[in-house]
């Protein structure tokens, strides 16, 4: 009889399988506020700290705002410690501001983008990312996302002026196994990881050494643990990236 595969033995919950999530700070979201409300405004507030954040490639910045309310972002370059910023739509189009997408200047790069306004932020959170507003239109505004898909955002989204701080982080090697044990302990993923095909039929969709054996490495995004491995979900598996000139 095989044994479980790692993503069916996560679920029992041990300590082997359990991220570290009890050292993390706090989630990277904007404060709640009504959509007409900061859309003619233009709030005030004050970078307070920069914090880092075990599993999490960017720094985490505390802002507290002129009426009281905090919150954690992800940290944009050039923002430091005692800066002042502004969020509303009559905020300057300045790093480390935050805008509604739809007072943004085309050509500006964003980050920290919401998919629907009020969810506090989904797109472009990874050390280095960014988006780049490319139009508005009547259905909303274009944002070029970092896989250079573009995507129509309603005009209330919030977005931040700059580029994810932290952009060389995966130009440095890591040059020892314990310091990616110690990357992946804190991001709560499993190490070390074994290939599929390396295992027999027994323990894994893909185990086998048979070619014949060989599965679809798609699965669907509902399948149940143990069947949910490889391309979870994908819509462009096996396709070519383009080549950056």
């Amino acid at each position: 009889m095989g044994k479980r595969i790692r993503v069916q033995r996560r679920g029992r919950g041990g300590s082997t399988f359990r991220a570290s999530t009890h050292k993390r700070v706090a989630p990277a979201q904007y404060p709640l506020l009504s959509t007409k409300e900061y859309f003619e405004k233009a709030i005030k507030g004050l970078i307070e700290e920069l914090v880092h954040d075990p599993g999490r490639g960017a720094p985490l910045a505390l802002i507290r705002f002129e009426k009281g309310e905090t919150c954690y972002t992800v940290v944009p370059e050039g923002v430091c410690e005692g800066q002042q910023i502004q969020m509303g739509g009559k905020a300057p189009v300045e790093v480390g501001n935050i805008i509604p997408v739809g007072r943004i200047p085309e050509g500006t790069m964003v980050c920290n983008i919401e998919l629907s306004p009020g969810d506090g932020g989904k797109i472009a959170k990874s050390s280095g990312a960014y988006a780049t507003v490319v139009a508005h239109t009547p259905q909303g505004t274009i944002i070029k996302l970092p896989s250079r898909k573009t995507k129509y955002l309603n005009d209330y989204c919030r977005a931040t002026i700059g580029v994810i701080s932290g952009a060389g982080r995966t130009e440095k090697p890591f040059l020892k196994a314990g310091m990616k044990f110690h990357l992946m302990k804190a991001k709560g993923h499993k190490y070390p990881r074994t290939r599929g095909r390396a295992m027999i039929a027994a323990v894994h969709p893909y185990g086998s050494s048979k070619k014949s054996a060989r599965k679809v490495t798609t699965v669907s995004r509902h399948a149940p643990p143990g069947q949910k491995v490889g391309l979870i979900a994908a819509k462009g598996a096996g396709k070519k990236k383009r080549k950056v000139r």
